[in-house]
């Protein structure tokens, strides 16, 4: 027997209030700021996401706790969250909801609530799994109607397995029939597993509905396991591939070693959704077209840094199909000057018109070089990001690149009170630090009343630390303060 969840006149007010989104939206600025959390409820039940956008963009309380603004209150008593969703006694032909995304969310490395707790992608892993197993012991147990066991709520997440979670995780996947929520991953990350759990637990995953794998650190993923994964198991939607340091070592290479090189390259080829590839700290010297040129999606992103490229890698990523679609390009830990200039200018002039992110950091690019890579990012119109620390560049040759940056309509400008012993400036202050700043970088003073003000939507990062200064990294987006 269903039962029927009492509404107070608050609630059943907020969801008259709610219903028409439009006035809602409209009317946010007038409502009191107590009010908030029952509208989220309200906006939540009717699945008003319009309204909910709003009411969180303008969220006015200090705390945001899912918890409490979907669980059960004095102005309705029925808890929405996940778990007692499932074991609501109302009929399952109420229950309307199939899906529950939560990817594509970002984590934070400062947590501004006040309990100061984290929940990052490892602890949303370990926190679903542990709910799915403790939902299905409690079936179990209780005497639930059998209405509950026809519940069915795909849950789509980025899964973060480490040794620490993954029995509970490999539980919660291998229940994943019998539970109401059901974890479909989108996302798989793993670090510090053992080859033989790593390739056990991708398979519960469900591969064929994955979007993105990265394996990386204490996963010791070599070319010939790497093979023997992409025998096993497909991947039709992959879209985004990451490799653990020394994937490939190309030094120590046999006949059959090359071999196998083009068979991967090959069953790459086969992700015809593949766009997003990291192999870095590979040794891939000589072999990036027999890798890449199998491959039927050019690529938009691509980390080859440390992979000790030769000439010849370069020429073929500069003539590839490839070029002309790289959005996101990081070939750090190559000397650049030195081995390919002019071979690595005509990849960057190919990517040059969708190109929004640059890592060029231990390149060795010193004073002599600046010129002719300002003349390089000159037709970069779309460069949102740059990355070039460990570099030997003087403060003056620091102050003629970013003097270029200014041209991409990027401004400084200062206060008028500047820190304590140093002179009042119109402009970065680069010349009181070292002849030689072997992190390039843009030096800030660390006073709270210096401003920044631009236009454009560079960002610097910025990695130094020394007397009067700070290590920040500023996203140049509007205006922004100087960081402690």
């Amino acid at each position: 027997e269903s039962r029927t969840t009492m509404k107070s006149l608050r609630f059943i007010s907020a969801e008259a209030f709610v219903s028409n989104a439009e006035f809602a939206r409209k009317s946010l600025g007038a409502v009191t700021h107590d009010l908030f959390p029952l509208l989220f409820k309200a906006s939540y039940l009717l699945e008003q996401g319009e309204v909910i956008h709003d009411l969180v963009e303008n969220w006015p309380l200090f705390d945001f706790n899912m918890g409490k603004l979907l669980g059960a209150t004095l102005d309705y008593e029925e808890d929405l969250r996940l778990r007692d969703y499932v074991l609501n006694q109302s009929s399952p032909y109420m229950k309307k909801l199939k899906v529950v995304d939560l990817t594509g969310i970002k984590d934070v490395e400062v947590q501004f609530c006040k309990c100061k707790k984290t929940m990052g992608r490892w602890a949303r892993t370990q926190l679903l799994s542990k709910l799915c197993s403790d939902l299905l012991v409690y079936l179990q147990q209780a005497q639930c109607s059998p209405g509950t066991f026809e519940v069915s709520i795909n849950v789509l997440i980025d899964l973060f397995v480490t040794e620490r979670n993954y029995e509970l995780v490999v539980q919660a996947l291998l229940k994943k029939c019998s539970c109401p929520l059901k974890i479909c991953c989108v996302a798989f990350r793993s670090d510090n597993l053992t080859l033989q759990k790593f390739f056990y637990i991708i398979k519960l995953t469900d591969p064929s509905l994955l979007r993105k794998l990265e394996i990386v650190h204490n996963v010791h993923l070599e070319m010939e396991h790497l093979e023997m994964l992409f025998n096993c198991i497909h991947f039709p939607l992959l879209m985004s591939l990451t490799l653990p340091a020394r994937t490939f070592n190309v030094r120590r290479f046999t006949a059959t070693d090359e071999q196998m090189l083009t068979k991967i390259g090959e069953k790459m080829g086969e992700m015809t959704q593949l766009t997003e590839l990291s192999m870095s700290f590979s040794i891939l010297t000589g072999r990036i077209q027999k890798l890449l040129s199998p491959l039927k999606t050019p690529l938009k992103m691509l980390d080859v840094s440390n992979c000790s490229l030769n000439h010849a890698d370069m020429a073929f990523l500069a003539n590839s199909f490839h070029a002309n679609h790289l959005e996101a390009l990081d070939l750090s830990g190559h000397d650049i000057p030195e081995l390919y200039p002019s071979t690595f200018f005509k990849l960057l002039s190919h990517c040059s018109s969708v190109l929004r992110s640059l890592t060029l950091e231990d390149c060795n690019i010193q004073d002599i070089h600046v010129n002719m890579l300002i003349l390089g990012l000159s037709p970069c119109q779309k460069l949102q990001e740059f990355k070039f620390i460990g570099n030997p560049l003087s403060s003056q040759a620091l102050k003629h690149l970013f003097t270029f940056l200014c041209e991409f309509e990027l401004c400084y400008s200062f206060g008028s009170i500047s820190p304590e012993g140093l002179p009042c400036a119109k402009e970065p202050v680069l010349g009181r630090t070292p002849s030689l700043l072997h992190s390039s970088l843009l030096l800030l003073p660390s006073s709270p009343r210096v401003q920044y003000k631009c236009r454009a939507s560079i960002r610097v990062v910025i990695i130094h630390h020394c007397p009067r200064y700070t290590v920040a990294e500023h996203i140049l987006e509007g205006k922004i303060c100087a960081c402690h």
